[in-house]
């Protein structure tokens, strides 16, 4: 009997209504069209403007259409995890929310935070359970409301981020698709150069913190971008040599969407053409856990079954990987 393998089975988005452009974000705080563009590669992002709603309610309306599109009852639903660094609040989690919006009633569930490698770092966990041969359907989701996050008084970060969410249904297979392989990494010193300073158990809410704006994303942008490279290229080229790829074996390089300066430099470190690496980031920027399920999303239609993709990440945390995975499925 083949082993059993992982596969994602079907893919839906959700994203907000509101497009927020340079030329508006020229009007906010002292940047420009040009100066975004050659710098990280991001033209607009899509922002959730209604105050009531959040993290859980993408990703409840992007596991609503998933199940629509796939025909797959939410009573059939083994599990849930959400990745996400924006849960709606401390506890429940946004699984319990997800999963109450959608309807789902015979799940259990919970959230990852790895922060940009957070869907990374789902997908091995959801493979892993499906693996064990206990879990049939797992519904798996990647939502962040960054904006609720985001200074836009600071140029240097809220240039970069959007609202966005999206679920996968996670089944087995004994065919030779699926996640193949996982290589996963946290480093706790890049702890100072990324990160979300107040809201914890160490600097729990207070006027204090708030007038400090620490409940915002800081970021030191030049520490990040050399150890992103450095990693994100390293992980990738790891994994094409564990598995004998060659550039010519791998139909896509799919990235995390954070700079077009970073994913331009893991796909030469990769030996790839550019028409190799999927880019999304002039769209939708960086929506953190969902900037990869984006791109598996927009290119649904034309990803064949048995394609090898690499996917790579980058995060606070430190935290970086990638994932090898066979394509599941023809798209209708």
């Amino acid at each position: 009997m083949n082993k059993i393998k992982a596969a994602i089975t079907g893919i839906e988005a959700y994203l907000p209504e509101y497009v927020l452009t340079n030329e508006e974000l020229s009007k906010m705080v002292d940047t420009s069209d040009e100066w975004i563009m050659q710098r990280v590669g991001i033209k607009e992002r899509r922002i959730l403007k209604d105050k009531d709603k959040a993290t859980a309610f993408m990703g409840g309306e992007a596991a609503k259409k998933l199940l629509a599109k796939t025909n797959t009852s939410p009573d059939t639903i083994d599990m849930v995890i959400v990745a996400t660094v924006t849960p709606d609040m401390a506890f429940p989690s946004t699984a319990c929310l997800v999963a109450d919006y959608a309807g789902i009633k015979n799940a259990w569930g919970y959230d990852v935070s790895a922060a940009c490698s957070s869907f990374l770092f789902t997908l091995q966990t959801a493979s892993s359970f499906i693996e064990s041969g206990k879990y049939k359907k797992i519904l798996l989701v990647t939502a962040d409301k960054m904006s609720s996050i985001t200074d836009y008084t600071d140029r240097t970060t809220c240039v970069l981020f959007g609202d966005a969410a999206v679920a996968m249904l996670i089944e087995p297979t004994t065919q030779e698709v699926g996640v193949m392989d996982a290589m996963l990494h946290i480093d706790g010193s890049g702890k100072d150069h990324l990160n979300l300073k107040a809201g914890g158990s160490l600097r729990p809410a207070s006027h204090e913190t708030v007038d400090a704006k620490m409940h915002y994303i800081y970021q030191d942008g030049k520490a990040v971008f050399k150890v992103a490279v450095s990693k994100m290229a390293d992980v990738s080229v790891a994994m094409m040599e564990k598995h004998n790829l060659r550039p010519d074996d791998i139909a896509w390089l799919i990235p995390h969407q954070a700079n077009l300066r970073i994913i331009d430099a893991v796909g030469n470190r990769m030996g790839l053409p550019k028409e190799k690496v999927m880019v999304n980031i002039e769209r939708y920027g960086n929506t953190t856990a969902a900037t990869i399920p984006l791109c598996l999303w927009e290119l649904e239609r034309q990803l064949k079954k048995g394609d090898n993709l690499i996917l790579s990440a980058f995060g606070g945390g430190f935290t970086w990987g990638a994932v090898y995975l066979k394509w599941a499925y023809n798209a209708k």
